[in-house]
């Protein structure tokens, strides 16, 4: 099981990695402005430094206190010059930032939904843990590697600045400076606690976040809008959203008032010093032991080193809670793999035996019931075996074993008989074509729902026109405003040269014959899985559907026909009961119903509904 982000703890060297992955990522995303971002950091550093002196050298020229043979106009030339290194500078630092930005979220983005699409099964896209860390790694991903880097590059700056100004107040009060630097160590403790607080806050509230978002986005959602108005939940989600967003606020006004106590504590503790040392360095003016000018530079120095040591605290705070957050995209990406693959895979040859399921037992996770309880099934190549039972009888998990989706947590799935573990996943599903019964309904073309059942004939548009014949969806698509360019979507504003928005909703029934023709569309499928195939049509859909099925068993096909409607199944070759995730029943129609047990009840039942 993926474990929970609140129970990792992260040490050093999981903070230093963190720290190198984010200067990794910014090194790929783009040198140049890494480098430049670094070039303005140094400089924006020393520019605060030569602006005091150069103030000090000019006042004291002008008081005649100063013994420099610098002439006034070229100090003032020096100021101006200064002057607009400082306007200029944080507009080209922002622009930089900005395009570095971009480039880092877009290399991130790139690799997380890499790692994400590198898994094979859904064992971990099924838990709600992996979800909570997906969203960490999510928010630490876009953000944390510019974070870390700018949050280095600003310590870098502020360091640089309060050790230029250190070096000055040693020179004229060596006391203060030492006094200066342990208010600075206590800023740094405070800034470093704080940003721990942080972290457990964020990775805290990330399932409260999350819920508030599902409870926002039900309210707006075009499947959820008929039932939510009909039954007027409107009212109750949105009190289910505030209560969520009220828990989230609370916590964070907790730590805002940490945050407000201990930043309030440090400023008065800068102000009292620098208020001490102003008194000073103005009582040291008037008895002559100070220049004009070395009051004005001590007072920016006094200032330059508070704010320094302040900045870098609190850049180094950033720096460490985006790494502690960068450490959950981390682990996202550099995930093992979520079920394992074969070093050296065995060839997915044609089905000549069948599929078999051997002693299958399978659960969810150690702490859930068992679904499947020492399944032995045979699949015969080239017939047709049809799947039956209750709801939670264990068929759809089937499924999911034989596209590999799950391994089984112990027994075997057989491709004529070699274990599908020793088989290569991508291939195997390559000679599998699924229809499940909660499919999807792509925001694309009618063009593009059916050919990304086989990207290699996304283009075809001869293949996906004769998909959607086999499938009864030809006519349908054909009679769409665009035909098989229009958008089966109403979400998106897609308008055509005309002025017309072409964007459509199809019923049930339709999609329902869309998503068939994807999997017809299928590479000759070795094994093709209709999971509730006919489930949202009419009598003369259905009819016609089960036509189509039977011209493609007569080419002596392999394919698994699972249904609640017992008459879609009955001319199948082999038919196999589950009842509490065992095998209790198999045969054909006219076997089991003979027999007169739990099939022949289901159908008795299911027939009288039509005989009354």
């Amino acid at each position: 099981m993926w474990p929970p982000a609140s129970s990792r703890t992260i040490d050093r060297g999981a903070l230093l990695s963190s720290i190198g992955t984010a200067l990794t990522l910014g090194w790929k995303a783009s040198r140049f402005c890494l480098v430049t971002k670094a070039f303005l950091t140094i400089v924006g550093g020393v520019t605060p430094i030569v602006l005091a002196w150069l103030m000090k050298f000019v006042l004291d020229g002008l008081t005649g206190a100063g013994t420099g043979s610098v002439p006034l106009v070229v100090l003032a030339v020096g100021v101006a010059v200064t002057g607009v290194v400082v306007g200029v500078l944080p507009i080209v630092s922002q622009y930089i930032g900005t395009e570095f930005d971009r480039s880092v979220n877009l290399i991130v983005r790139t690799t997380l939904f890499t790692a994400i699409n590198r898994l094979k099964g859904l064992a971990r896209l099924e838990d709600p843990r992996f979800h909570d860390q997906f969203q960490l790694a999510q928010q630490a991903g876009y953000a944390g590697p510019a974070q870390v880097i700018s949050g280095l590059l600003g310590t870098t700056q502020s360091l640089v600045t309060a050790v230029g100004f250190i070096g000055t107040l040693v020179v004229l009060n060596p006391w203060l400076a030492i006094a200066v630097l342990a208010a600075g160590v206590v800023t740094v403790r405070a800034e470093f606690a704080l940003s721990r607080r942080r972290v457990r806050v964020t990775i805290g509230i990330s399932k409260t976040e999350r819920r508030d978002f599902f409870y926002q986005s039900l309210q707006s959602r075009m499947d959820a809008a008929k039932e939510l108005r009909l039954l007027n939940l409107g009212g109750f989600f949105l009190g289910r959203m505030l209560h969520e967003l009220r828990k989230v606020n609370a916590t964070r006004r907790r730590l805002d008032r940490q945050e407000m106590v201990t930043q309030g504590s440090l400023a008065l503790l800068g102000a009292l010093l620098t208020g001490g040392g102003l008194v000073w360095a103005i009582t040291a003016a008037s008895s002559g032991r100070l220049t004009p000018g070395d009051v004005s530079i001590f007072v920016m120095a006094v200032s330059g080193v508070q704010s320094g040591i302040t900045m870098a605290s609190s850049h180094l705070g950033g720096v460490h809670q985006a790494a502690v957050l960068l450490g959950e995209y981390r682990r996202i990406v550099e995930a093992e793999p979520d079920m394992p693959l074969a070093a050296d895979p065995k060839p997915v040859t044609e089905l000549g035996r069948g599929i078999e399921l051997r002693d299958v037992w399978f659960r969810y996770s150690p702490d859930q019931p068992w679904v499947l309880r020492g399944v032995n099934l045979h699949i015969p190549a080239g017939r047709t075996t049809g799947l039956v039972g209750h709801n939670g009888a264990g068929k759809t998990t089937v499924v999911k074993l034989l596209c590999r989706l799950y391994d089984p947590t112990q027994g075997q799935v057989l491709w004529d008989g070699v274990d599908v573990r020793e088989l290569d996943v991508e291939e195997l599903r390559r000679r599998i074509g699924t229809i499940f019964q909660d499919f999807m309904t792509y925001e694309l073309s009618a063009a593009e729902n059916i050919g990304v059942g086989w990207l290699d004939a996304l283009d075809d548009m001869d293949r996906i026109t004769a998909a959607a014949r086999r499938a009864e969806a030809h006519e349908i698509i054909t009679g769409l405003p665009r035909g098989y360019q229009t958008l089966l979507s109403r979400n998106w504003f897609d308008q055509t040269d005309d002025g017309d928005q072409d964007g459509v909703l199809l019923s049930g029934g339709q999609w329902q014959r869309v998503a068939l023709a994807r999997a017809f569309i299928r590479d000759k499928p070795e094994l093709l899985i209709l999971d509730e195939p006919t489930a949202g049509l009419d009598a003369r859909a259905e009819f016609d559907i089960h036509r189509r099925l039977d011209d493609y068993r007569a080419q002596n096909k392999t394919s698994l026909l699972i249904s609640h409607r017992l008459g879609s199944v009955r001319t199948a070759d082999h038919i196999v009961v589950l009842a509490d995730g065992q095998v209790v029943e198999q045969g054909n129609h006219e076997e089991l119903f003979a027999r007169d047990e739990l099939y022949a009840e289901l159908f008795k039942l299911q027939a009288t509904g039509y005989r009354n």
